[in-house]
């Protein structure tokens, strides 16, 4: 039977909320099919605001490639901000897919990409709205599986109440597994009901499917053990890695949207995987090992993109883009392929020690020339060498020297605070260091008229590091620390008003904390605060620190723990952590290993131009790396005009 659209009882509550374009679709490049043409059905969400969640490149990917197959349809549905929240549970409107405005709850699958942790409120209102029962446990073969996707997927315990399964790693591929494999329980005539289903689905040993797994508790308590409740369910589940990314060149028809986003570019992966092996780096850990797109697949995305799209500018993508191994090649080929048409490129990260001028002047030729960003994270050449992040000041200045000499005016330097064995003075050496940045583009550049901003967040340990054993700083902590800095800035006479100080406090790292360190008991803080009203976490106007705590206080202790047993708490090599049973391909002593080398000041090499470190990775996932240089050129060699 046909779902019917939602969008004319919509239609009418639109006039009355903020920014309505957002709810209507019809975008560039998006897809509507017919409903009955179809067997299976995907829901895709981006657990944020349209402006945040149309851009990203995760759920982008799935929705073309879901939508290429024959007999498979996926729609796209983002959070409702509270204002149209209201009024939906007013007139009783669903959440709703903005291509065809059909109700969630009508979708075989309900996938969900969670960059942040901070996005599960939003989750639990997009069930409620949708009329999708909170509980896994409630739900019957009627409703949507609900999967959890993304970098927060890499422990998914704190919502395991709340999601029937979790993938991780790269979707491309196991989307499609996902769909044959519900597809034929549906042809079977759904055998066994959303019980079997979902056993099928684990016994892939690529879902991960929180009901087939128990956890058992130590006195004190610490996690025992994680074991499979039947059989036929693996001990532990592997992420998937996409070995070949010029197979994979999505997206080929990117999203323009109707209304602003936070990013108005056509962006193109241009490699995945990181092994600088910065310690705190999440993303860099869970995503090896690196596989480099080729330049002429780079080349032809590009092209394809703009033709589809009319952005005027490319955004280069990848978690450190001047690492490509043809990166040069890449920055000309586009830069003199595009010069008439004056499209710009971007590289939205940038390490200091692998930038250089000539790079700059390639991504600036067809664009404006605005601030150029870089992260040596740390302020003390000691806390870099704790994180291994292996950059110098020295390496800085010379790079901010060069910069600052060839034109450019403003240079913005990201840190975070809160660091393992870090101390005031390494946090107060970030002001020793923008000092010299001010003083140094002064001197080149033979003007006053230099600005440095120094941008600082909280440091939040995160599963799959080497940090993942490590104590977070305490919010108090933390905020005392950044005043003494502000302090620091503002008292020089010489220097400090040319120094912008952009700084996120402590609050919102420890809730962060909370969620990405948990384990299942912290599902019932996030229902709590759920109910209380809290929505869009990752905003500051609706964040709620204290509603957290209060939550937290209510609902943690009666189960023996606490907000500081999983924030501010050190663990130790013995101890389960509640992520051990997913299998990121890190080998747990490597992390180890490069936990103690981390406290002993010990800085690692990158992988891909030195001997192997035994992380685990390519034997465990039968991966290896991939890199360049192919020696091809940027095709078409022809300038377009």
């Amino acid at each position: 039977m046909p779902v019917e659209s939602v969008f004319p009882r919509l239609e009418a509550l639109l006039p009355h909320v903020q920014k309505p374009i957002q709810y209507v679709g019809g975008e560039l490049n998006s897809t509507v099919k017919d409903w009955d043409s179809c067997d299976v059905r995907w829901a895709l969400m981006y657990p944020d605001a349209y402006e945040v969640g149309l851009p990203n490149q995760g759920v982008m990917i799935l929705y073309e490639i879901l939508n290429e197959r024959e007999g498979v349809l996926a729609e796209r549905t983002y959070s409702v901000w509270p204002d149209l929240e209201k009024l939906m549970r007013e007139h009783d409107l669903p959440q709703f897919t903005v291509d065809a405005h059909r109700p969630v709850s009508a979708f075989d699958l309900f996938g969900v990409s969670f960059s942040t942790e901070l996005g599960y409120t939003n989750l639990l209102t997009a069930l409620d709205l949708a009329g999708i029962p909170l509980d896994a446990v409630d739900r019957t073969q009627d409703h949507p599986v609900v999967v959890a996707g993304g970098h927060a997927a890499f422990n998914p315990e704190p919502i395991a109440d709340f999601i029937d399964c979790a993938v991780l790693g790269d979707g491309e591929q196991i989307v499609l597994e996902m769909t044959d494999i519900v597809r034929a329980w549906k042809e079977e005539g759904r055998p066994g009901g959303r019980e079997e289903l979902l056993f099928r689905l684990a016994r892939t040993g690529g879902v991960y499917v929180p009901r087939f797994h128990d956890v058992e508790y130590l006195a004190d308590g610490r996690i025992s053990r994680v074991v499979p409740n039947r059989p036929g369910v693996p001990w532990r589940v592997s992420k998937h890695t996409v070995m070949d990314l010029d197979e994979w060149p999505y997206p080929k028809q990117p999203l323009v949207p109707l209304a602003e986003t936070v990013h108005e570019r056509m962006s193109v992966e241009i490699f995945r995987g990181c092994t600088r092996g910065c310690r705190f780096c999440q993303a860099g850990m869970i995503t090896r090992p690196v596989r480099e797109r080729s330049i002429t697949g780079i080349g032809d995305m590009v092209d394809k993109g703009l033709r589809n799209t009319g952005f005027e500018e490319v955004g280069l993508l990848s978690l450190s883009s001047a690492d490509h191994s043809e990166i040069a090649d890449v920055a000309k080929g586009l830069a003199d392929r595009y010069e008439d048409e004056k499209i710009g490129l971007s590289l939205p990260s940038t390490r200091v020690d692998a930038f250089n001028i000539d790079l700059a002047d390639e991504l600036t030729r067809n664009g404006r020339r605005s601030g150029l960003t870089f992260a040596p994270e740390g302020g003390s050449e000691r806390i870099r060498k704790v994180i291994n992040k292996m950059v110098s000041e020295e390496d800085l200045i010379r790079t901010v020297a060069t910069a600052y000499g060839n034109g450019w005016r403003q240079v913005k330097l990201y840190f975070m605070c809160g660091l393992p064995t870090e101390t005031d003075e390494d946090v107060l050496q970030i002001a020793d260091m923008a000092t010299r940045v001010i003083a140094k583009g002064r001197e080149v550049s033979g003007s006053n008229d230099i600005r440095c901003t120094v941008s600082i967040g909280g440091f939040v340990p995160k599963p799959h590091t080497p940090f993942q054993w490590a104590p977070q700083l305490s919010a108090e902590e933390t905020d005392a620390r950044l005043e003494k800095l502000r302090e620091r800035i503002r008292g020089d006479k010489k220097y400090g008003r040319s120094i912008g100080f952009r700084y996120h406090d402590g609050k919102p790292g420890i809730v962060e904390g909370l969620l990405s360190r948990g384990d299942r008991r912290v599902g019932a803080v996030i229902r709590a605060v759920w109910e209380a009203g809290g929505r869009f976490d990752g905003w500051r106007e609706y964040f709620s620190y204290d509603l957290w705590m209060k939550c937290a206080g209510a609902t943690l202790p009666p189960q023996g723990v606490d907000v500081d047993w999983y924030t501010t708490r050190e663990r130790g090599y013995e101890e389960v952590l509640p992520w051990d049973h997913l299998d990121s391909g890190l080998d747990k002593d490597w992390l180890w290993e490069d936990w103690q080398d981390a406290l002993d000041e010990t800085e690692v090499e990158d992988c891909r131009w030195s001997p192997c470190f035994d992380c685990g990775v390519c034997p465990q996932m039968d991966t290896s790396i991939q890199i360049g240089p192919t020696g091809r050129k940027l095709l078409p060699l022809t300038v377009v005009k």
